[in-house]
């Protein structure tokens, strides 16, 4: 049973979650990874205050 944790910034809506969690699922099933019923996509929304990044120097 594959797990794919995605996390991102908060904003993202529960329409748009799902449709990128059906094209993970149809994709992985698709190239026999796994069967679609046996994955599950989890999305960790984080707040832009906990979300740091470097910079290019």
């Amino acid at each position: 049973m594959p797990f794919v944790n995605i996390q991102l910034k908060e904003g993202r809506t529960p329409a748009q979650k799902k449709e990128v969690a059906e094209a993970i699922i149809d994709l992985m099933d698709q190239l026999d990874f796994a069967k679609a019923e046996s994955i599950r996509v989890i999305f960790e929304d984080m707040a832009e205050e906990d979300f740091y990044q470097g910079q290019a120097k």
